[in-house]
């Protein structure tokens, strides 16, 4: 078959070159021909062998988790180095996202509210019983006792600030046990008021012995609360907490949180604190109906059921999560607590104080002895 004349041809085709009077055209714009049974695979997949019958036939597999490839018919992914994520195509690895319970995040401002204000309100509290320190109200049920309760609620409340922000060595190793020994020494408190209530009703008759016990509640706040010390102390020898950067719970994400470093001693430190709320709770459900001037064993009685009752519904919800939130739950925890104790114990006597002062007098409690 001759050429077409070179007149017909398109400006595109140019004579390429002459062999034995025959003429040759070279066609630029005209492709080599592929022979493929598939697509190419872009980047972010891997090919796959999909068992046919031609060796040149596959598949396109995506990367695995944790995996990139950057260029098109890749063989194998390559995994990202541990400090690194994949993007969304799998094409590149990126840096990870650093989580802790930081204080840009909205959930610290609010827990940094609260912890302040209700602060505020038992410094308020504080100064209110130190002005009317020699009233009837206040001298109810130990006012010694009720003061030191006052400044464990306050300081718990302000050791939460150890929760928040970057984990370092020196915070985890202050929020946990600086926690358990403030509310320990809340707890125990609760319990000496609590066995103030029953030794006064008890002691009713003049020139009674059980009067002298009335000041051995005092020693109840050091010796339930001293018994935390050397447990925490233990704990903080033995295997002390630390921080920790936790690159596998959550993909894409370094959480950086504090080990507790002995589940052992960490769990003590709890046991303890729920056994002192238990036997609190106990006693003073026990006294709650006795008819004793300012009687507060009742409101002892609520404010332990709250306690309890937020702290076993905090364990599951704390084992339940990771990362910030886990700081989350137990922070939640110990504001309600702390609040639930203030609010139950203490709001009666300042709504009295306040707003009922006529109550708050020795002609009032008299009378209700008399009666």
């Amino acid at each position: 078959m001759l050429p077409p004349p070179l007149s017909n041809l398109p400006p595109s085709l140019k004579a390429w070159h002459t062999k034995d009077g025959i003429t040759d055209y070279c066609f630029p714009f005209i492709q080599k021909p592929q022979s493929r049974c598939n697509d190419r695979c872009s980047p972010g997949y891997r090919k796959r062998p999909n068992g046919g019958y031609h060796v040149c036939c596959y598949d396109c597999a995506p990367c695995s988790e944790g995996e990139v490839s950057n260029i098109t018919d890749s063989e194998i992914c390559h995994k990202c180095p541990e400090e690194e994520w994949p993007d969304e195509k799998k094409v590149k690895c990126l840096p990870k996202v650093y989580e802790f319970l930081s204080y840009e995040d909205i959930l610290v401002h609010v827990f940094s509210a609260f912890a302040l204000f209700f602060s505020a309100v038992t410094l308020f509290i504080s100064g209110l019983f130190i002005y009317y320190w020699d009233t009837p109200i206040v001298k109810a049920n130990n006012r010694t006792v009720s003061f030191i309760l006052l400044v464990s609620i306050f300081l718990s409340f302000l050791c939460i600030f150890f929760f928040l922000g970057h984990p370092v060595d020196i915070t985890c190793l202050l929020r946990q046990t600086s926690f358990a020994i403030l509310f320990s020494i809340g707890v125990s408190s609760v319990l000496a008021k609590t066995i103030t209530v029953c030794i006064a009703f008890k002691a009713t008759k003049p020139g009674s012995s059980l009067v002298k016990l009335v000041k051995v509640s005092n020693y109840v706040v050091f010796s339930c609360s001293s018994v935390q010390v050397p447990i925490c102390v233990t704990w903080l020898l033995v295997s002390p907490p630390y921080v920790e950067f936790d690159h596998h719970t959550y993909p894409g994400k370094i959480i950086i949180q504090c080990n507790e470093g002995s589940d052992i001693w960490f769990y003590s430190m709890l046991s303890y604190m729920g056994l002192l709320a238990a036997v609190s709770f106990v006693m003073a459900f026990m006294v709650r109906t006795l008819p004793d001037s300012f009687n507060e064993a009742k409101y002892i009685t609520f404010s332990m059921l709250l306690f309890c009752s937020v702290w076993i519904a905090m364990i599951p919800a704390y084992l339940s999560t990771r990362g910030k939130y886990m700081v989350a739950v137990e922070i939640f925890a110990i504001l309600t607590s702390c609040a639930g104790v203030l609010g139950c114990i203490f709001f009666p006597k300042v709504y009295i104080i306040l707003l009922k002062p006529d109550l708050n007098s020795k002609n009032v409690i008299m009378e209700k002895i008399k009666l």
